[in-house]
């Protein structure tokens, strides 16, 4: 039995490395996201800045390992053996929740997520020590930290309001005072701007980066002999002026000397400090919880007592943890944000819901964030009624930003941000973190630079009316994710522990192997998933500005619809004569993910006509068209879809044997005026269109046809009314989706030949 636990202790430190890789993939957006968003630095010096910070935290980490051992349970109420169950229970936890929010790209707090593990963990223990004692379930109290867990959840909501507050009041000041053409303002203005933001983030690396390591309680004659944590504690304000002072006056140096884009030099010191803080304090939330577990191992062995009967009021005492430890981890972290693609998949879930402008929405509107919305709206009229017209005028003059020239891809070419909401996310997190970790407030770096970046947006005019409720209701599902982490956690945790409690060595192995299957199937899952994206096939935007480049760039789309509308229209008819509920399922899920595709396209339209020569306005009705037929194409097909998919999924009648010979008919005639459609537009044989609607009059007859037979069987055969339906259903949308393939057509060949005739003629000449 002995043996079990050095198994245990080598399987803790595998957890360990893989939670440091999902932890560091889910946390680099805290750090990253600044940088990225505002584009002030290219991405290498951005990964290189940010290495440097965790590099350097993760080695000045050593005292800040307490939470596992003692933060959230009483170590003296627990024998070696339980202890041990509670950590192996609390890593298997860890690292399949993080890995899950990873896989869908969602922010999420790993101070959060590993608190509550050891929560759940250590109350299922206690419940199952009281009840095996015939105790009283009210002890639980006397095994656990009750106040830290109450200060814990206490934090979560505060952070989420307070910075969401702060970040709007601070940016909403900073963009009045600069507005967006900042870099045209006085020197002066820069500078001071560069002393506030400099001095705030070189605090909060003194009281983040520094406090809670070994090095703050060396004492220096320098400052009367104090540690270092006391005085950063003492002398706030003369710290903060000094630094004021110092910052402002190299800021000044910098940008009138110099010529240095100070806003770039805060972003790259923002980062690292943010960078340096996660990996400083962060760290105890991957490893904390293994090294503990090790410790607790060694004191035992030492000590010769049995497993079930070492109290393990060591942990209550501080251990230093080995630097060589903390270097490994360093390494570890700093090459995982390098290579991880789910980090930067979680960095744009923030950097999209905080973009200027338009992006493509991650989330749909709900009712909570149109309410949200329409309440905010109304309450910012009725504010701005009351203020002078000529203020106004002014603050709106503030908030004007610069015109730039349109592009298709502008997206992709511009920043997120600028330079100054960049730098309000890092210096006002920094402060808030500083604030919270001087007054020992439990507060979690993802909420905070979260809802900062939050709210930094919306004071920044960032979600107008195009995009609010997408935003509001993005930032409501990630809040929702970090309270759903917490009782996730909690229960998950208390579930794995009994397992483990009751199954012992057996439980531990079949958990470990469950984990290891689940992470493989995952990560495949994941790289199948990019995979997928980058090998299918997309539509692209119009970017040309003439009708002949339209007619060219469209053909490629058209295509596309026409090759994916043969699939998801065989695929429905197959579903139905199989009963094949996954195809079906599947097969309505492409038919939603082309109509998004084409809505797409539509949304883009603003930007195709603002890009247009005025030579060749008319490409835009004749694009407008296009969309407007792909858009019916999609519809049809999206109905065909849901309907056959809804007969089978509510168990209805199967189609009759005729019905499905029918459809099976149409499907093989459909396929072929799909396939040759599909070459017309690839091949840009435009010339063998008139071909292909010479057959339209026959396909029209053979659906009429078919109609009238269901009407036939309808009448004078028993059958099924939900049949009967989804017959007609699929029989009209089939006819009105080949009457707009043929129109598409005929629109396409009809342009296409005025288009091409005066080339002729002018080569004739």
């Amino acid at each position: 039995m002995d043996n079990i636990y050095f198994l245990m202790i080598i399987a803790l430190a595998v957890l360990a490395i893989a939670d440091l890789v999902v932890g560091v993939s889910n946390d680099a957006v805290n750090f990253l996201n600044s940088a990225i968003g505002s584009k002030a630095i290219s991405f290498k010096s951005i990964m290189i800045i940010a290495s440097i910070g965790i590099a350097c935290g993760a080695i000045f980490s050593s005292g800040l390992m307490e939470v596992a051992r003692k933060g959230i349970f009483n170590p003296g109420e627990f024998y070696f053996q339980e202890i041990m169950f509670i950590f192996m229970a609390v890593m298997i936890t860890d690292i399949l929740l993080l890995d899950f929010f990873n896989s869908h790209g969602l922010p999420t707090s790993t101070t959060v997520s590993i608190v509550f593990e050891l929560l759940g963990a250590a109350v299922a223990m206690s419940l199952l020590k009281i009840g095996a004692a015939n105790g009283d379930f009210s002890d639980v109290v006397n095994y656990i930290n009750t106040s830290k867990a109450v200060q814990i959840i206490s934090g979560i909501l505060l952070s989420v309001f307070v910075a969401f507050s702060i970040g709007a009041i601070v940016q909403w000041i900073s963009r009045l005072l600069m507005s967006y053409n900042f870099e045209k303002k006085a020197k002066w203005s820069g500078a001071l701007f560069g002393g506030i933001a400099l001095s705030s983030i070189a605090y909060f690396i003194l009281m983040k980066g520094i406090k809670g390591t070994p090095y703050a309680s060396e004492t220096f004659d320098i400052i009367g002999g104090m540690k270092i944590k006391d005085f950063l504690e003492a002398e706030v304000v003369p710290i903060i002026i000094v630094n004021f002072v110092l910052w402002s006056f190299l800021s000044y140096i910098l940008i009138y000397f110099t010529k240095t884009n100070i806003y770039k030099v805060i972003i790259g010191v923002g980062t690292f400090a943010l960078a340096l803080a996660f990996a400083g304090n962060d760290l105890v939330n991957f490893i904390g919880v293994p090294i503990a577990a090790w410790q607790s191992y060694e004191a035992w062995v030492a000590s010769g007592v049995p497993a079930t009967e070492f109290s393990m009021d060591v942990l209550s005492k501080k251990v230093p943890t080995p630097t060589l430890l903390l270097f490994v981890s360093g390494i570890i972290m700093v090459t995982t944000l390098w290579l991880s693609k789910k980090a930067r998949y979680v960095a744009d879930t923030e950097i999209n819901l905080s973009r200027e402008g338009e992006a493509k929405e991650r989330f749909q509107p709900n009712f909570i964030s149109r309410g949200l919305v329409r309440i905010a709206s109304r309450t910012s009229e009725y504010v701005v009624s009351l203020l002078p017209k000529s203020l106004k005028a002014k603050m709106d003059r503030q908030f004007e930003k610069p015109i730039i020239a349109l592009s298709q891809d502008r997206t992709h070419k511009l920043p997120a941000f600028d330079m100054v909401r960049a730098a309000v996310n890092l210096m006002v997190a920094g402060i808030l973190i500083s604030i919270a970790t001087s007054y020992k407030l439990p507060l979690s770096t993802t909420y905070v630079t979260f809802m900062v970046a939050m709210g930094t947006s919306l004071a920044d005019r960032a979600w107008g009316a195009e995009s609010a409720v997408y935003r509001v209701a993005g930032v409501l599902n990630v809040i929702g994710g970090w309270f759903g982490t917490a009782i996730i956690a909690f229960i998950a945790a208390g579930t794995v522990l009994t397992l483990i409690n009751f199954g012992q060595g057996a439980a531990i192995a079949i958990l470990l192997f469950t984990a290891i299957l689940l992470l493989v199937r995952n990560y495949s899952a994941y790289n199948k998933k990019v995979k997928e994206q980058k090998a299918e096939d997309t539509l692209n935007r119009a970017e040309s500005s003439s009708i002949q480049g339209v007619i060219e760039e469209s053909a490629s789309n058209i295509a596309n619809v026409i090759k994916r509308t043969n699939k998801i229209y065989t695929n429905s008819i197959n579903g139905l004569a199989k009963q094949d509920l996954d195809l079906l399922k599947k097969n309505k899920k492409q038919g939603a993910k082309l109509s998004s595709e084409i809505e797409d396209l539509r949304n883009n339209l603003f930007f195709f006509i603002k890009n247009l020569d005025e030579a060749n306005v008319g490409a835009s009705n004749f694009y407008i068209n296009i969309l407007g037929h792909l858009t019916d194409i999609a519809q049809s097909l999206e109905y065909i879809g849901k309907v056959s998919h809804t007969h089978v999924h509510n168990n209805h009648k199967k189609l009759k044997y005729n019905q499905i010979k029918e459809l099976k008919e149409l499907d093989i005639r459909l396929e072929k005026l799909f396939t040759d459609t599909q070459q017309i537009f690839e091949n840009r044989t435009f010339e063998d269109v008139e071909n292909a609607l010479g057959d339209k009059n026959a396909l029209f007859e053979l659906m009429s046809d078919k109609i009238q037979r269901q009407v036939a069987r309808t009448r004078t055969e028993e059958s099924s009314p939900k049949n009967t339906t989804l017959y007609f259903s699929i029989l009209t949308e089939s006819k009105d989706l080949v009457e707009v393939v043929f129109e598409l057509l005929e629109l396409y060949y009809v342009e296409h030949d005025s288009t091409v005739e005066p080339a002729r003629i002018e080569k004739q000449d």
